[in-house]
């Protein structure tokens, strides 16, 4: 059996720090997402503006491929809502 060393590390963080990481998480997540979208678009826009061969089923995999990834953006969207609103309660519960 592997011996795992006893490590107990001591992190001081005030409520501010926390809710300052977590909105900070939400931010960096946001961005990634918007990255996506620009790729999706530039996938797009290189098929509509003829740089690359495509026909009608080629046309038609990429809509199929950017309507998913939409909907997987629109899904962690919600979750990061849900989120963002759980960070706000507990900035309330720290001013009561």
């Amino acid at each position: 059996m592997p011996n795992i060393p006893n490590i107990n590390p001591t992190i001081n963080l005030k409520n501010e720090d926390i809710v300052n990481l977590l909105l900070a998480s939400i931010a960096l997540e946001e961005f990634s997402l918007a990255a996506i979208l620009n790729s999706e678009a530039e996938k797009i826009q290189q098929l509509l503006e003829g740089r690359c061969q495509a026909n009608l089923q080629d046309m038609i995999a990429l809509n199929k491929s950017v309507n998913k990834m939409l909907k997987d953006i629109i899904k962690k969207e919600i979750l990061l809502e849900f989120k963002f609103e759980n960070i706000l309660d507990l900035i309330e519960l720290q001013n009561d």
